[in-house]
């Protein structure tokens, strides 16, 4: 690990960052996200896992859903679940859904402006032929009446080639709606399902984890409560914290923002994992 904030350069397992600064930024360095807006901090360090996310900045005030923490402790140390199969196919059968977002045109006032067209062009023709049979039983030289037909009937075999084609877009965009809807309804109870096997393989860890995140509880440094809490999971966030970073298999160095440990060296010796001591 290589810490740098400024011009200090830190390198090793067990860092004491020497500086006044906010072990947030210092955490979001580490996971290199958005939120890190602090130029001067930089990390060098192995990419941090999912429990790095809840346990990775241990500070006081923290927050921290104790069960979803101790649950990703079990992944780092490779646990697997009944229920781990099924949501692997599940999240694949999820990912291959596309569903498109873009607007989808109706195409139904194109229809109606169509057929209104064709409307026009029959009663233009109908006129045509009226004259055409007016002159012809008139002994007038039919021609200019019959060059007028044409026209008229060359608009109406376009006006219903325009028809056809917005009839059958129209149809076309319906589909597309329906068959949108579906791969729609089709997510939606998918992702109804990834997350509820998630939550089944979630409680089967902290069922799994539970009597051991207990015992360690009693020995986390500084920690106040008994040798055997009725529930683990109602002591505070930071004793939480330290024993579920104790629990995982941790790559990243956590950031430790607290004065339950003696120095860097201490912290890190606790928690099994590097660690940048604020």
């Amino acid at each position: 690990m290589i810490c740098r904030l400024g011009d200090a350069v830190w390198r090793g397992e067990a860092v004491s960052v020497a500086m006044d600064v906010d072990p947030r930024a210092v955490a979001a360095a580490v996971r290199r996200t958005d939120s890190a807006s602090d130029e001067r901090i930089a990390v060098d360090c192995p990419e941090p896992s999912p429990l790095h996310d809840a346990v990775g900045c241990i500070r006081p005030e923290m927050g921290l859903r104790t069960r979803t923490a101790l649950a990703r402790a079990g992944r780092t140390r490779g646990l697997e679940t009944p229920y781990d199969e099924e949501l692997r196919e599940t999240r694949r059968e999820l990912d291959a859904i596309a569903v498109e977002t873009e607007p989808l045109e109706s195409h139904r006032e194109r229809v109606t402006e169509a057929e209104a067209a064709v409307e026009q062009a029959r009663i233009r023709a109908a006129e045509a032929r009226g004259r055409v049979r007016e002159r012809s039983e008139s002994g007038l030289d039919p021609a200019p009446a019959e060059s007028e037909l044409d026209d008229a009937l060359q608009t109406l075999s376009e006006a219903e080639t325009d028809a056809i084609a917005a009839r059958q877009a129209y149809e076309r965009d319906r589909r597309r709606q329906r068959e949108r809807r579906d791969r729609r309804e089709r997510r939606f109870r998918l992702e109804e399902r990834v997350a509820n096997l998630e939550r089944q393989a979630r409680s089967h860890l902290v069922d799994r984890l539970r009597d051991e995140f207990r015992g360690v509880l009693s020995r986390v440094p500084g920690a106040t409560v008994t040798d055997e809490p009725a529930e683990p999971f109602e002591v505070d966030s930071v004793t939480a914290a330290l024993a579920v970073a104790h629990l995982g298999d941790i790559s990243a160095p956590v950031v430790v923002g607290i004065d339950r440990f003696g120095s860097a060296v201490a912290a890190s010796a606790w928690l099994e994992a590097p660690v940048l001591y604020i």
